[in-house]
């Protein structure tokens, strides 16, 4: 017979501390023990019971344990046997986006209505207004009928019950039935799936399911938001008019998250009006071809008989990535510059071939190219780093777009900024450099909030600084934040 949750001795004392910042502890009467590093918080959350189901085993009996956690914290009992079991857990409350829609909505149950219409009440009668008395009705054979059995305004009610078929002859409506259109046996409410992060998902592997977090259900609602597909190509504009803004990273990220999580045939587009560092940033095809050489066979490209495996003699493919990038050109002794017309026929080609469209741009927002690109964009993302000159930038760029009217203040007033921790120096920062990188890029996030329809912030990564950006190099929480800035941005379509 097991040991009930109450006779489980509380000593010794034994908490299990995870932190943010991937260390953890394991506390056994006073005395601290390290937990072995793991790659992530549930490998060190799996470290720590490794540690206190040790101690279970020595002592061969059950332990209680004190969980503490980013997510949350409670109760757990031990068995030597490893058996697990939570005798109580409290999520910590967090801090979610104004604009996230809600994850979990509660279903309603259907209104029950009866088939036959109710009657009007009838007015009551007052002092100075005696009630209406019926005229005496009278039987068949002239003989009038008791007073109480006819009332004001009604029909008779038949001493015994009436048939259907006299009821109608009578001229009253039968009784009607429900029809099979207004019911089904499916069950319309979506089934929750059990926690798979944090200590609500390791005792979830280990047979006590649980619910997920508020957290975990946040970003199951950001996964939804980019995993849709959308009838017609959409095209995504990443506008600032200062150069360092991080523009490219944002480039590349959106396309890696919408490309993974939707399946989408997605291209990045270098819209620079001649050499832009899009391809700097991103692999190498096995040719060198550009948006001039596209833009040269647009004729053959867009003829009904072309495969459409033909695009990839202009694309560069990013294999771990599964995106495509359209790059500018890159030949220093050239001289040409993108001109309107050449942007229509390149976007009219890749809409042919991609379902998604992510256009980096360059620094001037009169240039033609520029201006052509925004007419097709449907959705504005304003990147930003925590640097004040390049979130004036920014302002100016919203304001410049907002003064024309029409499609380009739609797109300001919708847009999407997305702010980034400044990655200048960031490696030498420390202590109170650091908080007040955050508390500026948290004043700026706070400054464009009132003028557009999302705003995002992106705490720094060194994977994002210098060479070609992955996916998969960065941090959790950075991946995170993209995943929530690319939720964003999905959707405004």
């Amino acid at each position: 017979m097991g040991t009930a949750p109450t006779e489980v001795l509380a000593f010794p004392k034994i908490s299990a501390i995870v932190r943010e910042n991937r260390t953890a502890e394991v506390i056994v009467a006073g005395n601290s023990r390290i937990v072995p590093a793991g790659e992530s918080l549930q490998e060190l959350r799996n470290n720590a019971l490794a540690l206190v189901m040790g101690e279970a085993q020595t002592l061969q009996r059950p332990v209680r344990v004190q969980i503490e956690d980013p997510e949350g914290h409670g109760e757990l009992i031990v068995h030597p046997d490893n058996k697990i079991e939570s005798v109580s857990y409290e999520p910590r409350p967090t801090r979610r986006r104004a604009e996230a829609p809600e994850t979990t909505p509660g279903t309603v149950a259907p209104a029950v209505t009866d088939a036959a219409p109710a009657r009007a009440p009838q007015p009551a009668a007052t002092p100075t207004e005696p009630a209406a008395i019926p005229a005496a009705a009278a039987t068949a054979d002239g003989r009038p009928c008791p007073p109480n059995s006819v009332e004001s305004g009604a029909t008779p009610a038949p001493a015994n019950p009436v048939e259907p078929q006299t009821a109608a002859l009578a001229g009253e409506a039968p009784p009607t039935r429900r029809t099979l259109k207004e019911t089904s046996f499916l069950v319309s409410a979506p089934v929750l799936e059990p926690a798979t992060q944090g200590w609500r998902g390791t005792l979830t592997r280990l047979g006590v399911r649980m619910d997920p977090s508020a957290e975990e259900l946040s970003e199951r609602e950001d996964i939804r938001t980019v995993s849709q597909h959308w009838p017609g190509p959409r095209t995504i504009a990443v506008v600032n008019r200062k150069g360092g803004a991080n523009k490219t990273p944002t480039v590349v990220m959106l396309s890696a998250i919408l490309a993974r999580y939707s399946g989408a045939a997605t291209v990045a587009w270098d819209n620079n009006e001649s050499q832009g560092n899009l391809g700097w940033r991103t692999e190498k095809g096995s040719h060198d071809r550009s948006v001039l050489d596209l833009i040269d066979s647009s004729t053959e490209l867009l003829s009904p008989a072309t495969n459409a495996a033909e695009i990839a003699k202009f694309v560069h493919h990013q294999t771990a990535d599964k995106f495509d990038v359209l790059r500018s050109d890159e030949n220093e002794e050239g001289d040409h510059e993108v001109t309107a017309e050449e942007v229509d026929i390149a976007h009219q080609v890749l809409t042919r071939y991609y379902r998604l469209v992510v256009m980096d741009s360059g620094n001037t927002a009169r240039a033609a190219n520029w201006r052509r690109m925004i007419d097709h964009t449907n959705q504005l993302v304003v990147p930003v780093t925590a640097i004040e000159d390049r979130a004036e930038a920014a302002r100016l760029t919203l304001q410049t777009l907002e003064s024309r009217g029409g499609h380009d203040a739609e797109l300001a007033r919708n847009a999407v900024v997305i702010v980034s921790e400044s990655t200048d120096a960031k490696r030498s920062m420390t202590g109170e450099a650091l908080k007040r990188a955050k508390d500026e890029a948290q004043r700026i996030a706070d400054g464009f909030e009132p003028f557009v329809r999302a705003v995002v912030r992106i705490p720094y990564d060194p994977a994002l600084v210098n060479g070609p950006i992955r996916y998969e190099a960065l941090q959790p929480a950075t991946r995170r934040a993209w995943l929530a800035a690319a939720a964003a941005v999905a959707a405004g379509f």
